[in-house]
C-alpha cells in the first residue's frame, strides 16, 4: 500500500503542476480576446488565426484541467442519497463508479481521440477557415486530457481504498484554501511587487 500511496503522491503532482500552468492559460485567453476584440474595433481588423487560438486555449484549459479538478475534488457531484449514507459506504461508492464508469469512458474517449490526432497529424489537417491554424495541437489535447484524467482516477482510486483501510485521508474531503484564481491573482500581484520593486532599485 506504501508504494501505491507513493504512485498516488506522483500521479497528484503531476496534475497539480499541469493545473497550475494551465491557470496561466486563462489570463491569455482573456488577454488575446481583449486585444483581438480592440484591434477589431479600432482597426477594423480581424484574425482567423487569433479567433481560433482562443479555441484552443480554452479547449486546452478544459482538457488539461480536468484531472487537477479530480485532485482538487470540484468536480460535479449528484449524491442526494450517497451523502445519507455512512462513509465506508460513500467511498465504495466512488470505488465502483471509478472502476466502472469513468476508466472505461476515458479509456473509449482517449483510445478514439488518438487516431483522431493521428490522422490529422499525417494529413497536416488545416483549419477550413482563411489563415486559420493547424489542427493536431488541439486533437492532441483530447487524449492527452483524458490520459491525465485517467491517471488522476487512479490515484483517487488508491487513495479512496487507503481511507478504507485507514492508511489515508478521505480524498473526498474538500480542503479549505484559495482557489486557482485568487493564487493566480496573488502570483500576477506578487510579480508585479516584483517588478516595481526592480524599478525603484534601478532609479
Amino acid at each position: 500500500m506504501n508504494a501505491l500511496l507513493a504512485l498516488a503522491r506522483l500521479i497528484d503532482t503531476i496534475n497539480r503542476r499541469v493545473g497550475q500552468a494551465v491557470t496561466w492559460l486563462v489570463l491569455l485567453a482573456v488577454v488575446i480576446s481583449a486585444t483581438n476584440a480592440t484591434v477589431r474595433k479600432i482597426f477594423n481588423v480581424s484574425s482567423n488565426a487569433w479567433l481560433e487560438l482562443q479555441w484552443y486555449l480554452f479547449g486546452a484549459i478544459f482538457l488539461l484541467a480536468a484531472g487537477y479538478t479530480l485532485l482538487k475534488n470540484e468536480h460535479v457531484r449528484v449524491d442526494v442519497l450517497a451523502a445519507h449514507l455512512s462513509r465506508r459506504s460513500q467511498l465504495w461508492i466512488e470505488i465502483f463508479g471509478v472502476l466502472f464508469f469513468m476508466f472505461p469512458a476515458c479509456g473509449l474517449i482517449m483510445w478514439l481521440g488518438w487516431p483522431f490526432f493521428m490522422d490529422a497529424f499525417v494529413n497536416a489537417e488545416q483549419s477550413s477557415n482563411a489563415g486559420g491554424l493547424i489542427r493536431w495541437p488541439a486533437k492532441l489535447l483530447i487524449p492527452i486530457g483524458f490520459a491525465l484524467l485517467i491517471l488522476a482516477g487512479l490515484s483517487h482510486l488508491i487513495k479512496c481504498i487507503g481511507a478504507l483501510m485507514g492508511r489515508c485521508p478521505d480524498p473526498r474531503e474538500v480542503h479549505a484554501g484559495k482557489s486557482a484564481e485568487e493564487e493566480l491573482a496573488d502570483e500576477i500581484a506578487r510579480q508585479a511587487a516584483q517588478r516595481e520593486a526592480a524599478s525603484q532599485q534601478r532609479h
